[in-house]
């Protein structure tokens, strides 16, 4: 197995993050108040942020920070002091999914590794290759892919970051917009409903039939590190 892997924990709060931590994460993903996927969890204002990433360089974890939704043009200097924020804090990497945010990053800090969101939907080797193009250092692959599909995008050179463990979204990763169409509350956002845990019913189905069963590829992570995947990330 690659020495240089990564098991890359969840952090919706301070408490998490200090969970994962002592679990023996290497690296922690969270998020800012605004601008996160998961918008709806505790996550950090920007003292907590600068707090946590010291915390965790000081025990040699890094610090990934989701900046993971689009934003819109009257966001944009709200998504300037984020990007701010996390250049301040120190953190290592920043996930994106807007491409304005990739340039604002890319322009106005551009030694902090930028990694392709999974909301980003990069599915492919094209998809790979048009990433690095854009400056990222590492992509978090769609979760819809088969290891065959995995094994070649590694091979694209670029950093290839994968969902082992947790839910599995119905539709594919960042596409779904089921949520702003049923709630008007979109995924994009940062705001999914999780409508696709409803009792949608199929002939022979179970009632729910859009709600997958967590994923768990703990029997392929020996498969995936030779494969050249250098960091397991648990969904949040």
């Amino acid at each position: 197995m690659n020495g240089n892997i990564e098991i890359l924990a969840p952090a919706g709060g301070e408490e998490q993050l200090l969970a994962a931590v002592r679990c023996g994460a290497d690296a922690v993903y969270l998020g800012l108040r605004s601008f996160s996927a998961r918008h709806g969890a505790e996550n950090f204002d920007s003292e907590a942020l600068t707090r946590s990433v010291a915390f965790c360089h000081g025990r040699g974890v890094k610090v990934h920070v989701a900046v993971n939704t689009v934003a819109l043009d009257g966001e944009l200097s709200d998504l300037e002091a984020a990007a701010d924020a996390v250049a301040a804090s120190g953190a290592d990497a920043v996930i994106l999914q807007d491409l304005g945010a990739v340039k604002l990053f890319r322009e106005k800090y551009p030694t902090i590794k930028r990694h392709m969101s999974t909301q980003a939907a990069v599915h492919n080797c094209e998809g790979a290759r048009a990433a690095i193009d854009l400056g990222f250092d590492r992509v978090v692959l769609a979760r819809e892919l088969t290891l065959g599909e995995i094994k070649e995008i590694c091979r694209t050179g670029i950093e290839c970051e994968v969902f082992v463990h947790g839910a599995l979204c119905m539709c594919l990763s960042g596409q779904c917009l089921l949520s702003a169409f049923l709630g008007s509350r979109s995924g994009n956002r940062g705001l999914c409903a999780g409508p696709c845990r409803l009792p949608f019913k199929a002939e022979g189905g179970t009632g729910y039939d859009l709600s997958l069963k967590d994923l768990s590829l703990m029997d392929y992570i020996s498969e995936m590190a030779r494969m050249g995947v250098c960091s397991f990330k648990i969904e949040g």
